[in-house]
């Protein structure tokens, strides 16, 4: 489901392929970032960073309490 016109809080990724996490204003805790592809997690991660430092909105496709898409406005 998408929620919109949110605020990335926090993000967090570790040393192992494919674990990168985002905090979402209006969801509760961790959502972790879904992904067939190391390079899928990576962008999504990338995207969530550049929200966060620059204090952006983003629309983000929650399923199953992981992120699958986001978009930055």
């Amino acid at each position: 489901m998408w929620q919109n016109n949110r605020k990335v809080t926090r993000t967090y990724a570790s040393a192992h392929s494919k674990n990168a996490y985002g905090m979402i204003t209006g969801i509760a805790g961790w959502l972790k970032i879904s992904g067939l592809s190391t390079d899928g997690v990576t962008n999504v991660f990338a995207a969530l960073n550049s929200a966060l430092a620059n204090n952006r909105e983003v629309d983000v496709y929650v399923v199953s309490n992981e992120i699958e898409r986001i978009v930055v406005k």
